[in-house]
């Protein structure tokens, strides 16, 4: 019998082919379970009009506060990269996620992190503003798979379809909800602190009574100095004592500052603990 000789060119059509057919059913890597860009607790609604881009979608406070100057926070761990285009996207920061995965965060007002730091989720990266070609003050927000837009997806269910006007569709954060750090960490507090959204002074939550009181983890934030020289940085995440009018007082933060034991950018517990990053 005659063995069958199948043509060059034959083969190489079908080797063609299984590549394409293993390339076209790669799956795309699993992307982080992503969160809202906007600290815990908030209500924020959100729009898609047709001149943005991969599948980009806009978020303004809907629960009574002011838009501008709330802190933006990533959305995932990774790797923020600082930009700027003034007659676009404006002071903005990619957030590199790994796996092809990264987060994009236009019109900041400011920018709270280094260019190349790694910024855990619930970080603040930013603060929300209206720079480059925008016309009042919001986040622009983006999620790219190796460099394609894709449906917002948080918590694991995609926003879309997506509506083309604020107001109609909300979003509640739990970006930096829980408390971290593994319990809780007994401190002495010398007078009564003001605790705050996120690490700095722009928008009052409630108050921590002076005494004892726990704390979760802490993070690093805006200077708290007093007239003596005494300052800190670092802001102690916790539960407030008494709450102010519409806010939340689970997981606010309030200044390292009011440590009895300790000193200028330090934050241990009573028992000499340092306490850890959120």
């Amino acid at each position: 019998m005659r063995a069958r000789i199948t043509p060059l060119g034959t083969l190489l059509a079908l080797v063609a082919g299984l590549l394409t057919a293993l390339v076209t059913t790669t799956p795309a890597q699993a992307a982080p379970l992503f969160k809202a860009p906007y600290p815990c607790g908030q209500k924020w609604t959100y729009s898609h009009h047709s001149a943005e881009v991969r599948q980009a979608l806009d978020f303004i406070r809907a629960d009574g506060g002011g838009t501008a100057g709330t802190p933006v926070l990533a959305s995932a761990s990774g790797t923020a990269y600082r930009y700027s285009q003034p007659s676009g996207a404006g002071n903005y920061i990619v957030v590199d996620h790994g796996s092809g995965w990264k987060t994009y965060y236009f019109h900041l007002n400011a920018y709270s992190v280094a260019n190349g730091a790694w910024v855990a989720q619930g970080q603040q990266i930013g603060t929300t503003g209206s720079t480059g070609n925008s016309s009042g003050a919001h986040i622009h927000y983006e999620q790219l798979y190796n460099g394609v837009g894709q449906p917002i997806v948080i918590n694991g269910a995609s926003l879309a379809p997506y509506p083309g006007s604020y107001g109609s569709k909300y979003l509640t954060s739990d970006n930096g909800c829980s408390g971290g750090g593994g319990g809780k960490y007994w401190v002495d507090t010398f007078a009564n602190a003001t605790g705050y959204a996120q690490a700095n002074t722009n928008d009052a939550q409630g108050v921590l009574n002076a005494g004892t009181n726990y704390v979760y983890c802490k993070v690093w934030g805006q200077e708290v100095r007093d007239a003596s020289g005494n300052f800190n940085h670092w802001w102690l995440r916790t539960d407030l004592d008494t709450v102010y009018a519409g806010k939340n007082g689970r997981g606010a933060y309030v200044s390292a500052y009011y440590l009895s034991r300790w000193g200028n950018d330090e934050a241990r517990d009573n028992n000499g603990t340092t306490i850890p990053t959120c």
